[in-house]
């Protein structure tokens, strides 16, 4: 099966000045108020299953880590549901909150190039019992919990079921130095910018694709996992 990856970008006003530790937030505030516009997405964020969506921070960020009121920036949606898509570009774009008021919108497909990397521009989460993944796990570990996560989220969305045994990625690289702290709902989570180098074979190069609209690892609909991509 070939998915499609959906990218809609809004033009997002800003209302009121949002810091950068703030405005995941924000962001999901606006999300979740353009999704509750609807009966066929207003649980959407409720459920517990994959959303198929991910979403940036707002570009481009201040030097001084702080949005500004009055100025204007985007905001860059994917995902694998062209509802969802239509959703976005139709729905979510008139959305407002107290901080934020979407303008307008514009959506595209991804285009299938060959993947060599693709990287995280939000920190990516893995969700452990001890609270941050490198108390219980190796790296290894890691890469196999990446994978293990973007295979499920194939099988789930493409209804069927992939065989395991291939290399998705030649090599993992951890861009910060230490582990990315974001407050989320008054607790603070862990999480890491990597960058992971995609294997040649077909099926490494669908999931990386895949992971373009799906973000990698968890929470994804709440700001985390955001992937962006170099081609070859």
């Amino acid at each position: 099966m070939e998915v499609s990856v959906y990218e809609t970008k809004i033009k997002i006003y800003v209302m009121a000045d949002i810091s950068a530790n703030e405005i995941r937030r924000e962001l999901t505030t606006y999300i979740d108020s353009g999704l509750a516009g609807t009966s066929q997405f207003a649980a959407l964020h409720r459920e517990n299953k994959y959303k198929f969506y991910c979403y940036d921070s707002l570009y481009p960020l201040e030097k001084d880590k702080v949005y500004k009121k009055d100025k204007i920036y985007t905001l860059t949606l994917r995902t694998l549901d062209v509802s969802l898509a239509k959703h976005f570009s139709e729905y979510v774009v008139h959305t407002h909150t107290r901080k934020l008021k979407g303008l307008t919108a514009q959506v595209r497909i991804l285009p299938r190039k060959h993947i060599d990397v693709i990287y995280t521009l939000t920190p990516a989460i893995l969700k452990c019992d001890s609270g941050y993944w490198k108390d219980e796990m190796t790296v290894v570990q890691f890469e196999e919990r990446m994978k293990g996560n973007l295979i499920k989220k194939w099988n789930e969305f493409c209804g069927e079921k992939l065989e395991e045994d291939f290399e998705l990625f030649t090599g993992v690289e951890f861009l910060s130095k230490c582990p990315v702290a974001s407050e989320y709902k008054g607790v603070r989570l862990l999480g890491d910018k990597v960058r992971m180098h995609v294997a040649e074979n077909a099926m490494a190069q669908k999931l990386a694709y895949l992971a373009l609209g799906t973000g990698v690892l968890e929470m994804n609909s709440r700001g985390f996992g955001f992937v962006n991509y170099r081609w070859l």
